[in-house]
């Protein structure tokens, strides 16, 4: 007897404390990411394309800690990693401490697929990423007003 082998794909929200009340935000929000992975699938796109897919919708997401919505940096800035593995290739690029990075999974990608490095950061990647058409946010653009909130408690926190 043959099996059918259904495509999945796994999500989670992020790290950090998730406010009270918000579980059910944050699940509709990943359920939506794993439906855009699925659909990529469904189409006939490949696993790092699906992934890819799944992640920009957590990227677009104020919710998550990712992209627009990060959590701030100790200087009160937003500074985005991303990683990306092809299983099929072993292959993996990623990006870190990149200052106003919207969409860095597909800078990631970038990475990956160009194959000269599997990981730039901060600056570097930026030089990397301009010379592949990606642009950076205005400064303060990806920060959310609840991220700016938990930075502010911190700060008073340690400031204690």
């Amino acid at each position: 007897m043959a099996q059918t082998i259904r495509p999945s794909i796994v999500v989670h929200g992020g790290a950090g404390d998730l406010e009270p009340g918000r579980a059910g935000e944050a699940q509709d929000g990943c359920g939506r990411a794993v439906e855009a992975g699925l659909a990529v699938l469904a189409a006939g796109g490949s696993a790092v394309d699906a992934a890819c897919a799944a992640v920009r919708v957590l990227e677009n997401d104020p919710l998550f800690n990712a992209g627009i919505g990060s959590a701030l940096s100790r200087a009160g800035t937003v500074e985005c990693d991303a990683a990306l593995m092809d299983g099929s290739t072993v292959r993996i690029g990623g990006v870190a401490a990149m200052p106003d990075a919207p969409g860095a999974i597909a800078i990631a990608r970038a990475v990956l697929e160009d194959g000269e490095h599997c990981l730039l950061c901060g600056e570097g990647a930026w030089a990397f990423a301009a010379e592949r058409g990606f642009v950076r946010a205005q400064p303060g653009a990806m920060i959310t007003e609840r991220a700016r909130q938990k930075w502010e408690a911190e700060r008073s926190r340690r400031a204690g």
